[in-house]
């Protein structure tokens, strides 16, 4: 697998996305992985607000789809969900702006979809994959990886349930999640500072099975799980949810 970032100009609200694959994807291969950062989303969007604005406890009860019940909060960070995913500060961002708060992208998974459809219609492909990054963070563990927000273009599971193991014996329960482990590749190449690559492009992406259509909502659900069927049920269930 090969993955290449890609440096750009420094992105201002109001630019058009597909202006700017055009400049920077001048061409793609078939059964490529397009990758994209949620925060430059955001910025064309539009979607960020001055920090004179607002304050940023308000603005995360405001964004957040329910916040953790704290009773102390020393490095000023809420636990939130939102859009089904556990994620600081309802994925509210401050680096890399300009004095303002980067906020969660609009309408992520069909700006995904649409996305997939300009690129590969411009380039003429017949399988193409989009995925939206965020950073991300793992429980119990320092820095951060990658998170898939959303994507297009090939199926986001690999199931191991029915193969065999070392010993021939059938595996129940494993799977890949193979939107985030891309997610993660990307979000290391891409690099989380003053980089300005906002974009990437995985070539050679084992165990991806392409699909020359969006996903329809089955697919998109199949990714999430149900807070009572996670493993961390314990930890999730026992925490109060404030919803804003």
């Amino acid at each position: 697998m090969h993955v290449k970032a890609i440096k750009t100009h420094l992105i201002q609200p109001g630019e058009l996305l597909e202006t700017i694959l055009d400049r920077y994807i001048p061409s793609i291969s078939e059964q490529a992985i397009l990758v994209i950062t949620s925060k430059i989303i955001s910025i064309c969007q539009g979607h960020v607000l001055p920090k004179t604005s607002i304050s940023k406890e308000a603005l995360i009860k405001q964004e957040a789809d329910a916040v953790a019940e704290t009773r102390e909060n020393p490095y000023g960070i809420y636990l939130t969900l939102k859009n089904n995913i556990l994620i600081p500060s309802a994925g509210i961002d401050e680096s890399n702006g300009d004095d303002v708060y980067i906020l969660y992208p609009k309408d992520i998974q069909n700006t995904a979809i649409a996305l997939w459809n300009y690129v590969r219609q411009k380039h003429s492909l017949e399988h193409l994959g989009i995925i939206i990054t965020d950073s991300h963070t793992t429980p119990l563990r320092r820095g951060v990886t990658g998170i898939a927000l959303g994507w297009c273009g090939f199926e986001p599971l690999y199931s191991y349930v029915g193969k065999s193991d070392l010993y021939d014996k059938s595996m129940r329960v494993t799977q890949i999640n193979l939107l985030d482990a891309l997610a993660t590749s990307a979000v290391l190449v891409m690099g989380e500072g003053k980089e300005q690559t906002p974009l990437a492009v995985i070539s050679d992406a084992p165990k991806i099975s392409f699909v020359s259509r969006p996903p329809i909502p089955v697919e998109e659900q199949s990714i999430l799980i149900s807070m009572e069927e996670d493993l961390y049920a314990p930890l999730l269930m026992g925490t109060t949810w404030l919803k804003p």
